[in-house]
């Protein structure tokens, strides 16, 4: 008997029966990037919002009264900063939730540059305050450090499952390594890897795999090169031979098309938010898809 009674005391101890009855932790991220990362180390214990859905342009968006809802709701907001994400503080400020935290995921990672000349660099460009391009999550290195943010964050809000958040970050760190080694594998078989940038999203993506960005279409969010400038990378394509075009499917497809024709180039439509297109609906996914889909314009053309 007493056996019995130890073992149901055991079964049914209040901590446990606390920790397993609390409702999911509310999580708001600004982009789906930050949501497949927060859903794979949290699991079933967090319940994750994302402001952005993958088709919108994550530099102009306007959030919505649904978002104020959500961000009021939301314990901890996930992130990227390095000015991306333009509109957060606002939000943030109007939801008027003190006990709101919000954590920027790219804390620690090393930025780049898109201007290599800082006199160059004009108020709008594309760089933000600190020097840095904000896409750091095109590279999946940098992926490793947002979810280390991520997951410290849940283990110092939920400590309870601390082990399963730990567990889950481990696992998903060795499928990112071998995701990231067979891609690499597949760039190396590439004897050309130049392309023409649309938007200036792929430095990260393009110095961990080794592809090379000879020029960027569109270096202001919201504005479109001027004609002298269209043709200047018209001649430079055709002396160059560059083959391909990148652009993203959140972005208007007009003048990288034009410029197609007038080169004969191949435009490469790719997705910078996982749900942007089919077929890239986590972040993995998202990540082969872009490589495989570049790899292969490049070596058919």
């Amino acid at each position: 008997m007493v056996f019995v009674a130890v073992f149901c005391l055991a079964i049914f101890s209040p901590t446990q029966a606390l920790a397993t009855s609390l409702p999911p932790l509310n999580v708001v991220v600004t982009i789906p990037v930050l949501k497949d990362l927060t859903q794979q180390v949290g699991g079933q214990y967090v319940h994750v919002t994302s402001l952005l859905s993958g088709y919108e342009n994550e530099h102009t968006y306007a959030p919505k009264p649904s978002d104020l809802i959500a961000v009021r709701k939301a314990r901890v907001l996930f992130e990227v900063g390095i000015g991306l994400e333009i509109w957060v503080s606002a939000l943030v400020k109007n939801a008027g939730s003190p006990s709101l935290v919000v954590i920027t995921t790219s804390d620690g990672i090393g930025l780049i540059r898109d201007h290599s000349d800082l006199e160059a660099v004009q108020p709008g460009d594309h760089e933000h305050a600190n020097g840095g391009n904000p896409h750091v999550w095109m590279d999946p290195e940098s992926v490793a450090t947002m979810l280390r943010h991520i997951t410290e964050t849940l283990i110092k809000l939920d400590p309870a499952h601390a082990n399963e958040f730990r567990d889950n970050q481990a696992s998903y760190l060795r499928q990112l390594d071998r995701l990231r080694k067979e891609l690499s594998e597949r760039v190396k078989q590439l004897t050309d890897r130049r392309f023409i940038a649309h938007h200036p999203a792929w430095p990260y993506l393009a110095r961990r795999f080794g592809f090379d960005i000879v020029a960027t279409i569109q270096a202001q969010s919201g504005t479109e090169p001027s004609a002298l400038q269209i043709q200047s990378l018209v001649e430079k394509i055709k002396k160059d031979h560059i083959k391909v075009i990148v652009s993203e499917i959140q972005l208007s497809q007009r003048i990288p098309e034009l410029l197609a024709k007038e080169a004969k180039a191949r435009v490469v439509v790719l997705t910078t938010l996982p749900g942007g297109l089919p077929g890239t609906e986590t972040y993995l996914d998202m990540l082969r898809y872009n490589v495989l889909q570049l790899a292969n314009a490049l070596e058919a053309t």
